[in-house]
Protein backbone atom coordinates (compact mmCIF):
# COMPACT_ATOMS: atom_id res chain seq x y z
CA UNK A 1 0.00 0.00 0.00
CA UNK A 2 1.23 3.49 -0.83
CA UNK A 3 1.35 5.83 2.14
CA UNK A 4 -2.32 6.61 2.87
CA UNK A 5 -3.72 10.03 3.65
CA UNK A 6 -6.79 10.02 5.89
CA UNK A 7 -8.84 12.65 7.65
CA UNK A 8 -11.05 13.18 10.67
CA UNK A 9 -13.58 15.93 9.98
CA UNK A 10 -15.60 16.86 13.08
CA UNK A 11 -17.97 19.80 13.27
CA UNK A 12 -16.89 22.13 16.11
CA UNK A 13 -20.46 22.51 17.32
CA UNK A 14 -20.04 20.62 20.59
CA UNK A 15 -17.77 18.34 22.57
CA UNK A 16 -16.78 15.15 20.79
CA UNK A 17 -17.96 11.89 22.33
CA UNK A 18 -16.57 8.39 22.38
CA UNK A 19 -18.18 7.59 19.01
CA UNK A 20 -16.37 10.52 17.40
CA UNK A 21 -13.16 9.37 19.07
CA UNK A 22 -13.68 5.94 17.49
CA UNK A 23 -13.65 7.51 14.01
CA UNK A 24 -10.54 9.55 14.83
CA UNK A 25 -8.73 6.52 16.25
CA UNK A 26 -9.61 4.27 13.30
CA UNK A 27 -8.15 6.84 10.93
CA UNK A 28 -5.12 7.70 13.05
CA UNK A 29 -4.16 4.07 13.76
CA UNK A 30 -4.65 3.12 10.12
CA UNK A 31 -2.41 5.99 9.00
CA UNK A 32 0.32 5.22 11.52
CA UNK A 33 0.28 1.49 10.80
CA UNK A 34 0.80 2.22 7.10
CA UNK A 35 3.25 5.14 7.44
CA UNK A 36 0.64 7.61 6.23
CA UNK A 37 -0.69 11.04 7.19
CA UNK A 38 -3.61 11.96 9.44
CA UNK A 39 -5.39 15.26 8.80
CA UNK A 40 -7.71 17.01 11.24
CA UNK A 41 -10.23 18.99 9.20
CA UNK A 42 -12.85 21.12 10.91
CA UNK A 43 -16.23 21.06 9.17
CA UNK A 44 -17.08 24.55 10.39
CA UNK A 45 -19.21 25.89 7.56
CA UNK A 46 -22.18 26.09 9.95
CA UNK A 47 -21.23 29.57 11.13
CA UNK A 48 -24.18 29.84 13.49
CA UNK A 49 -23.18 26.83 15.61
CA UNK A 50 -19.45 26.34 15.06
CA UNK A 51 -17.14 27.97 17.60
CA UNK A 52 -13.42 28.37 18.04
CA UNK A 53 -13.78 27.17 21.62
CA UNK A 54 -15.21 23.83 20.49
CA UNK A 55 -12.45 23.48 17.87
CA UNK A 56 -9.77 23.98 20.52
CA UNK A 57 -11.57 21.54 22.84
CA UNK A 58 -11.55 18.90 20.10
CA UNK A 59 -7.81 19.38 19.59
CA UNK A 60 -7.29 19.05 23.35
CA UNK A 61 -9.39 15.89 23.56
CA UNK A 62 -7.47 14.30 20.67
CA UNK A 63 -4.15 15.26 22.27
CA UNK A 64 -5.32 13.59 25.49
CA UNK A 65 -5.74 10.39 23.46
CA UNK A 66 -2.26 10.98 21.91
CA UNK A 67 -3.90 11.47 18.51
CA UNK A 68 -1.67 14.12 16.95
CA UNK A 69 -2.62 15.37 13.46
CA UNK A 70 -0.03 15.93 10.76
CA UNK A 71 -2.00 18.94 9.50
CA UNK A 72 -5.06 20.95 10.56
CA UNK A 73 -7.48 22.72 8.22
CA UNK A 74 -10.70 24.67 8.65
CA UNK A 75 -13.34 24.58 5.95
CA UNK A 76 -14.39 28.12 6.84
CA UNK A 77 -11.11 29.29 5.28
CA UNK A 78 -11.71 27.48 1.98
CA UNK A 79 -14.94 29.05 0.70
CA UNK A 80 -13.27 30.17 -2.56
CA UNK A 81 -12.47 26.55 -3.46
CA UNK A 82 -16.09 25.50 -2.85
CA UNK A 83 -17.44 28.41 -4.89
CA UNK A 84 -15.19 27.43 -7.79
CA UNK A 85 -16.32 23.81 -7.61
CA UNK A 86 -19.98 24.89 -7.51
CA UNK A 87 -19.46 27.07 -10.59
CA UNK A 88 -18.00 24.12 -12.49
CA UNK A 89 -20.95 21.92 -11.54
CA UNK A 90 -23.42 24.61 -12.58
CA UNK A 91 -21.68 25.05 -15.91
CA UNK A 92 -21.85 21.28 -16.48
CA UNK A 93 -25.57 21.18 -15.67
CA UNK A 94 -25.01 19.02 -12.59
CA UNK A 95 -25.96 21.69 -10.03
CA UNK A 96 -29.39 23.23 -10.55
CA UNK A 97 -31.53 25.79 -8.66
CA UNK A 98 -34.67 24.76 -6.81
CA UNK A 99 -37.32 27.05 -5.32
CA UNK A 100 -39.62 24.86 -3.26
CA UNK A 101 -40.13 25.72 0.40
CA UNK A 102 -39.64 23.02 3.05
CA UNK A 103 -43.42 22.95 3.49
CA UNK A 104 -43.98 22.32 -0.22
CA UNK A 105 -41.40 19.53 -0.26
CA UNK A 106 -42.95 17.89 2.78
CA UNK A 107 -46.40 18.00 1.17
CA UNK A 108 -45.04 16.32 -1.97
CA UNK A 109 -43.35 13.62 0.08
CA UNK A 110 -46.58 12.80 1.87
CA UNK A 111 -48.46 12.58 -1.42
CA UNK A 112 -45.82 10.23 -2.86
CA UNK A 113 -45.92 8.04 0.23
CA UNK A 114 -49.72 7.93 0.14
CA UNK A 115 -49.49 6.68 -3.44
CA UNK A 116 -46.98 4.00 -2.43
CA UNK A 117 -44.07 5.72 -4.13
CA UNK A 118 -40.64 6.41 -2.61
CA UNK A 119 -40.36 10.02 -1.38
CA UNK A 120 -37.73 10.99 -3.97
CA UNK A 121 -37.46 14.57 -5.21
CA UNK A 122 -39.31 14.80 -8.53
CA UNK A 123 -36.93 17.31 -10.16
CA UNK A 124 -39.78 19.71 -10.74
CA UNK A 125 -37.31 22.60 -10.69
CA UNK A 126 -35.71 21.33 -13.90
CA UNK A 127 -39.02 21.86 -15.69
CA UNK A 128 -39.12 25.57 -14.88
CA UNK A 129 -38.55 27.98 -17.74
CA UNK A 130 -36.07 30.83 -17.56
CA UNK A 131 -38.99 33.21 -17.25
CA UNK A 132 -40.47 31.26 -14.34
CA UNK A 133 -37.16 31.22 -12.52
CA UNK A 134 -36.69 34.95 -13.10
CA UNK A 135 -40.18 35.65 -11.77
CA UNK A 136 -39.56 33.61 -8.61
CA UNK A 137 -36.27 35.36 -7.95
CA UNK A 138 -37.77 38.79 -8.59
CA UNK A 139 -40.37 37.88 -5.96
CA UNK A 140 -37.51 37.36 -3.50
CA UNK A 141 -37.38 33.56 -3.60
CA UNK A 142 -33.78 32.49 -3.26
CA UNK A 143 -32.96 29.05 -4.65
CA UNK A 144 -31.23 26.16 -3.00
CA UNK A 145 -29.05 24.06 -5.27
CA UNK A 146 -29.27 20.33 -5.89
CA UNK A 147 -26.73 17.98 -7.44
CA UNK A 148 -28.22 16.06 -10.36
CA UNK A 149 -27.47 12.39 -9.81
CA UNK A 150 -26.93 10.01 -12.70
CA UNK A 151 -29.33 7.03 -12.42
CA UNK A 152 -26.41 4.65 -11.96
CA UNK A 153 -25.70 1.85 -9.53
CA UNK A 154 -22.55 2.93 -7.72
CA UNK A 155 -20.35 0.04 -6.64
CA UNK A 156 -17.28 0.02 -4.43
CA UNK A 157 -15.18 -2.43 -2.47
CA UNK A 158 -15.55 -1.42 1.16
CA UNK A 159 -12.64 -2.36 3.44
CA UNK A 160 -15.10 -3.37 6.17
CA UNK A 161 -18.43 -4.10 4.48
CA UNK A 162 -16.97 -5.78 1.41
CA UNK A 163 -18.65 -5.40 -1.98
CA UNK A 164 -21.18 -2.59 -1.66
CA UNK A 165 -23.56 -0.78 -3.99
CA UNK A 166 -26.21 1.93 -3.98
CA UNK A 167 -28.81 2.48 -6.73
CA UNK A 168 -28.79 6.26 -7.18
CA UNK A 169 -32.07 6.19 -9.08
CA UNK A 170 -33.70 5.58 -5.69
CA UNK A 171 -32.14 8.70 -4.16
CA UNK A 172 -33.22 12.31 -4.17
CA UNK A 173 -30.82 14.74 -5.75
CA UNK A 174 -28.99 16.06 -2.67
CA UNK A 175 -29.00 19.72 -1.71
CA UNK A 176 -25.42 21.00 -1.77
CA UNK A 177 -26.06 24.72 -1.22
CA UNK A 178 -28.80 26.16 0.96
CA UNK A 179 -30.91 29.14 0.00
CA UNK A 180 -28.80 31.37 2.23
CA UNK A 181 -25.71 30.37 0.24
CA UNK A 182 -24.25 28.10 2.94
CA UNK A 183 -22.58 24.91 1.78
CA UNK A 184 -23.83 21.66 3.23
CA UNK A 185 -21.45 18.88 4.23
CA UNK A 186 -21.18 16.99 0.95
CA UNK A 187 -19.61 19.45 -1.47
CA UNK A 188 -16.87 20.85 0.83
CA UNK A 189 -16.01 17.33 1.94
CA UNK A 190 -15.43 16.08 -1.61
CA UNK A 191 -13.56 19.22 -2.68
CA UNK A 192 -11.28 18.91 0.35
CA UNK A 193 -10.74 15.19 -0.21
CA UNK A 194 -9.65 15.93 -3.79
CA UNK A 195 -7.40 18.86 -2.87
CA UNK A 196 -5.84 17.05 0.09
CA UNK A 197 -5.42 13.84 -1.91
CA UNK A 198 -7.27 11.75 0.63
CA UNK A 199 -6.72 8.10 -0.24
CA UNK A 200 -8.99 6.42 2.31
CA UNK A 201 -12.23 7.57 3.93
CA UNK A 202 -12.86 5.65 7.15
CA UNK A 203 -16.13 6.59 8.83
CA UNK A 204 -19.35 5.32 10.38
CA UNK A 205 -21.85 3.21 8.48
CA UNK A 206 -24.42 5.99 8.74
CA UNK A 207 -22.57 7.54 5.77
CA UNK A 208 -22.97 4.56 3.42
CA UNK A 209 -25.66 6.21 1.28
CA UNK A 210 -23.61 9.43 1.19
CA UNK A 211 -20.80 7.44 -0.38
CA UNK A 212 -22.68 6.87 -3.61
CA UNK A 213 -23.43 10.58 -3.89
CA UNK A 214 -19.85 11.51 -3.10
CA UNK A 215 -18.42 9.06 -5.63
CA UNK A 216 -20.56 10.74 -8.30
CA UNK A 217 -19.24 14.11 -7.12
CA UNK A 218 -15.66 12.82 -7.29
CA UNK A 219 -16.23 11.73 -10.88
CA UNK A 220 -17.79 15.10 -11.74
CA UNK A 221 -15.03 17.23 -10.19
CA UNK A 222 -11.97 15.02 -10.70
CA UNK A 223 -12.82 12.67 -13.59
CA UNK A 224 -9.21 11.63 -14.14
CA UNK A 225 -8.52 10.62 -10.52
CA UNK A 226 -9.91 7.58 -8.69
CA UNK A 227 -12.12 8.31 -5.67
CA UNK A 228 -10.82 7.33 -2.23
CA UNK A 229 -11.13 3.82 -0.87
CA UNK A 230 -13.99 3.67 1.62
CA UNK A 231 -14.39 1.80 4.90
CA UNK A 232 -17.64 2.08 6.87
CA UNK A 233 -17.46 0.77 10.41
CA UNK A 234 -20.22 -0.11 12.85
CA UNK A 235 -21.40 2.61 15.21
CA UNK A 236 -20.93 2.81 18.93
CA UNK A 237 -24.12 2.95 20.95
CA UNK A 238 -24.62 3.35 24.69
CA UNK A 239 -24.92 0.43 27.06
CA UNK A 240 -28.73 0.45 26.60
CA UNK A 241 -28.51 0.73 22.83
CA UNK A 242 -29.10 4.48 22.67
CA UNK A 243 -27.32 6.60 20.09
CA UNK A 244 -24.57 9.02 21.05
CA UNK A 245 -24.90 12.75 20.47
CA UNK A 246 -22.64 15.76 20.84
CA UNK A 247 -25.69 17.85 21.63
CA UNK A 248 -26.61 15.78 24.69
CA UNK A 249 -23.00 15.33 25.82
CA UNK A 250 -23.34 11.53 25.74
CA UNK A 251 -20.04 10.00 26.86
CA UNK A 252 -18.05 13.07 25.90
CA UNK A 253 -14.29 12.71 26.11
CA UNK A 254 -14.25 15.71 28.43
CA UNK A 255 -16.52 13.88 30.90
CA UNK A 256 -14.53 10.65 30.70
CA UNK A 257 -11.35 12.63 31.26
CA UNK A 258 -12.79 14.42 34.30
CA UNK A 259 -13.85 11.07 35.77
CA UNK A 260 -10.23 9.95 35.77
CA UNK A 261 -10.31 7.22 33.15
CA UNK A 262 -7.01 6.52 31.42
CA UNK A 263 -6.82 7.78 27.84
CA UNK A 264 -5.28 4.50 26.72
CA UNK A 265 -8.18 2.62 28.27
CA UNK A 266 -10.65 4.89 26.47
CA UNK A 267 -8.75 4.41 23.20
CA UNK A 268 -8.60 0.63 23.53
CA UNK A 269 -12.28 0.29 24.40
CA UNK A 270 -13.38 2.71 21.66
CA UNK A 271 -11.27 0.92 19.05
CA UNK A 272 -11.69 -2.76 19.91
CA UNK A 273 -15.34 -2.78 21.02
CA UNK A 274 -17.41 -4.27 18.23
CA UNK A 275 -14.57 -6.22 16.67
CA UNK A 276 -13.36 -9.81 16.74
CA UNK A 277 -10.40 -8.74 18.90
CA UNK A 278 -10.63 -9.04 22.66
CA UNK A 279 -10.59 -5.72 24.46
CA UNK A 280 -7.31 -5.54 26.35
CA UNK A 281 -5.10 -2.99 28.07
CA UNK A 282 -2.19 -1.49 26.14
CA UNK A 283 0.86 0.58 27.06
CA UNK A 284 0.73 2.86 24.02
CA UNK A 285 -1.26 3.76 20.93
CA UNK A 286 1.56 2.19 18.91
CA UNK A 287 0.82 -1.15 20.59
CA UNK A 288 -2.92 -0.70 19.95
CA UNK A 289 -2.23 0.21 16.33
CA UNK A 290 -0.08 -2.87 15.80
CA UNK A 291 -3.08 -5.05 16.69
CA UNK A 292 -5.74 -2.96 14.96
CA UNK A 293 -7.19 -4.34 11.72
CA UNK A 294 -10.19 -2.98 9.84
CA UNK A 295 -10.95 -6.51 8.66
CA UNK A 296 -11.73 -7.48 12.27
CA UNK A 297 -14.50 -4.89 12.69
CA UNK A 298 -17.96 -6.39 13.05
CA UNK A 299 -21.03 -5.39 11.03
CA UNK A 300 -23.20 -5.33 14.18
CA UNK A 301 -23.68 -2.24 16.41
CA UNK A 302 -21.00 -1.96 19.09
CA UNK A 303 -22.27 -1.40 22.63
CA UNK A 304 -20.01 0.82 24.70
CA UNK A 305 -20.40 0.28 28.45
CA UNK A 306 -18.65 2.98 30.53
CA UNK A 307 -18.52 0.51 33.41
CA UNK A 308 -15.90 -1.43 31.44
CA UNK A 309 -13.65 1.63 31.56
CA UNK A 310 -13.07 1.24 35.28
CA UNK A 311 -11.66 -2.26 34.90
CA UNK A 312 -9.66 -1.34 31.81
CA UNK A 313 -8.23 1.76 33.49
CA UNK A 314 -7.05 -0.37 36.41
CA UNK A 315 -5.44 -2.88 34.04
CA UNK A 316 -3.85 -0.13 31.98
CA UNK A 317 -2.24 1.51 35.01
CA UNK A 318 -0.87 -1.86 36.11
CA UNK A 319 0.90 -2.18 32.72
CA UNK A 320 2.55 1.24 32.68
CA UNK A 321 6.22 1.52 33.52
CA UNK A 322 7.73 4.40 35.46
CA UNK A 323 9.08 6.00 32.29
CA UNK A 324 5.54 6.01 30.89
CA UNK A 325 4.28 8.15 33.77
CA UNK A 326 7.38 10.03 34.94
CA UNK A 327 6.13 13.40 33.67
CA UNK A 328 2.63 12.87 35.03
CA UNK A 329 4.06 12.03 38.46
CA UNK A 330 6.29 15.09 38.37
CA UNK A 331 3.23 17.24 37.65
CA UNK A 332 1.94 16.03 41.05
CA UNK A 333 5.37 16.75 42.62
CA UNK A 334 6.09 13.05 42.96
CA UNK A 335 9.81 13.16 42.25
CA UNK A 336 13.09 11.93 43.61
CA UNK A 337 14.56 8.50 44.24
CA UNK A 338 11.33 7.19 45.81
CA UNK A 339 9.09 7.99 42.82
CA UNK A 340 10.07 5.01 40.66
CA UNK A 341 9.96 2.36 43.40
CA UNK A 342 6.62 3.74 44.60
CA UNK A 343 5.10 3.53 41.12
CA UNK A 344 6.24 -0.05 40.67
CA UNK A 345 4.87 -0.95 44.10
CA UNK A 346 1.51 0.79 43.81
CA UNK A 347 0.52 0.62 40.12
CA UNK A 348 -1.32 -2.69 40.48
CA UNK A 349 -3.51 -1.20 43.23
CA UNK A 350 -4.65 1.96 41.44
CA UNK A 351 -8.22 2.46 40.26
CA UNK A 352 -7.39 5.94 38.93
CA UNK A 353 -4.02 7.54 38.33
CA UNK A 354 -4.56 10.12 41.07
CA UNK A 355 -4.77 7.28 43.61
CA UNK A 356 -0.97 7.33 43.55
CA UNK A 357 -1.21 10.47 45.72
CA UNK A 358 -2.57 8.33 48.55
CA UNK A 359 0.52 6.17 48.53
CA UNK A 360 2.86 9.12 48.05
CA UNK A 361 1.49 10.53 51.30
CA UNK A 362 2.00 7.15 52.93
CA UNK A 363 5.72 7.09 52.14
CA UNK A 364 6.58 10.78 52.01
CA UNK A 365 3.94 12.72 53.92
CA UNK A 366 1.91 12.84 57.08
CA UNK A 367 -0.88 10.38 57.76
CA UNK A 368 -2.94 9.59 60.82
CA UNK A 369 -1.93 6.03 61.75
CA UNK A 370 -4.54 3.61 63.02
CA UNK A 371 -3.30 1.87 66.18
CA UNK A 372 -5.60 -1.07 66.91
CA UNK A 373 -3.33 -2.69 69.52
CA UNK A 374 -0.84 -0.21 71.02
CA UNK A 375 0.97 -2.74 73.20
CA UNK A 376 1.56 -5.09 70.28
CA UNK A 377 2.73 -2.20 68.10
CA UNK A 378 5.13 -1.03 70.79
CA UNK A 379 6.66 -4.51 70.99
CA UNK A 380 6.90 -4.71 67.20
CA UNK A 381 8.56 -1.28 67.05
CA UNK A 382 11.29 -2.47 69.38
CA UNK A 383 12.09 -5.24 66.89
CA UNK A 384 12.53 -2.97 63.86
CA UNK A 385 15.83 -3.85 62.15
CA UNK A 386 18.53 -1.26 61.66
CA UNK A 387 18.85 0.35 58.25
CA UNK A 388 19.59 0.12 55.34
CA UNK A 389 16.35 -1.57 54.38
CA UNK A 390 15.35 -3.37 51.21
CA UNK A 391 12.46 -5.59 50.09
CA UNK A 392 13.65 -8.44 52.32
CA UNK A 393 13.29 -6.33 55.47
CA UNK A 394 9.55 -6.81 55.83
CA UNK A 395 9.82 -10.59 55.99
CA UNK A 396 12.80 -10.49 58.38
CA UNK A 397 10.99 -8.10 60.70
CA UNK A 398 7.60 -9.86 60.70
CA UNK A 399 9.32 -13.21 61.30
CA UNK A 400 10.97 -11.79 64.39
CA UNK A 401 7.67 -10.24 65.57
CA UNK A 402 5.92 -13.56 65.00
CA UNK A 403 8.50 -15.39 67.08
CA UNK A 404 8.34 -12.83 69.89
CA UNK A 405 4.57 -12.50 70.10
CA UNK A 406 3.24 -15.78 68.78
CA UNK A 407 0.97 -13.91 66.36
CA UNK A 408 0.43 -14.97 62.79
CA UNK A 409 -1.80 -14.28 59.79
CA UNK A 410 -4.20 -11.37 60.03
CA UNK A 411 -3.54 -10.85 63.74
CA UNK A 412 0.10 -10.22 62.88
CA UNK A 413 -0.07 -8.29 59.62
CA UNK A 414 -3.26 -6.24 59.80
CA UNK A 415 -2.33 -4.07 62.84
CA UNK A 416 1.06 -3.37 61.29
CA UNK A 417 -0.47 -2.31 57.97
CA UNK A 418 -3.00 -0.03 59.67
CA UNK A 419 -0.30 1.67 61.71
CA UNK A 420 2.12 2.06 58.80
CA UNK A 421 -0.34 3.12 56.09
CA UNK A 422 -3.66 3.99 57.83
CA UNK A 423 -5.56 1.75 55.38
CA UNK A 424 -6.40 -1.92 55.55
CA UNK A 425 -5.22 -2.99 52.09
CA UNK A 426 -2.92 -1.86 49.35
CA UNK A 427 0.50 -2.49 47.83
CA UNK A 428 2.83 -5.08 49.28
CA UNK A 429 4.43 -3.78 52.45
CA UNK A 430 7.67 -5.47 51.45
CA UNK A 431 7.95 -2.76 48.79
CA UNK A 432 6.53 0.11 50.85
CA UNK A 433 8.44 -0.39 54.09
CA UNK A 434 11.89 0.62 52.74
CA UNK A 435 10.28 3.75 51.25
CA UNK A 436 8.63 4.65 54.58
CA UNK A 437 11.91 4.28 56.46
CA UNK A 438 12.70 3.23 60.03
CA UNK A 439 12.16 6.55 61.79
CA UNK A 440 8.75 7.12 60.25
CA UNK A 441 7.67 3.51 60.78
CA UNK A 442 8.62 3.67 64.46
CA UNK A 443 6.87 7.00 64.98
CA UNK A 444 3.65 5.69 63.42
CA UNK A 445 3.59 2.73 65.78
CA UNK A 446 4.47 4.28 69.13
CA UNK A 447 4.35 8.10 68.85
Amino acid sequence: MNSPIVRFAPSPTGLIHIGNARVALFNFLFARANHGRFILRFDDTDFARSTEAFARAIESDLAWLSVVPDAIFSQSERSAQYEAAAARLKAAGRLYPCYETPEELEKRRKIQQARGRPPVYDRAALKLSDAERSRLESDGVRPHWRFKLEPDVIEWRDLIRGDSHIDCSALSDPVLIRADGAFLYTLPSVVDDIDMRITHVIRGEDHVTNTAVQIQLFHALAPDAPPPIFAHHNLLVGASGEGLSKRTGSLSLASLRSEGYEPLAVAALATLTGSSDNVHAVRSLAELGARFDLAHVSRNPARFNPADLATLTHRTLALLEFDDVRERLAAHEIVGHKAGPLWRAARGNLERFDDILIWWRVIAGDIVPVREDPSFLAEAAQLLPTEPWDETTWLQWTDSVKTATGRKGRALFHPLRLALTAVGSGPELAALLPLIGRATARRRMID
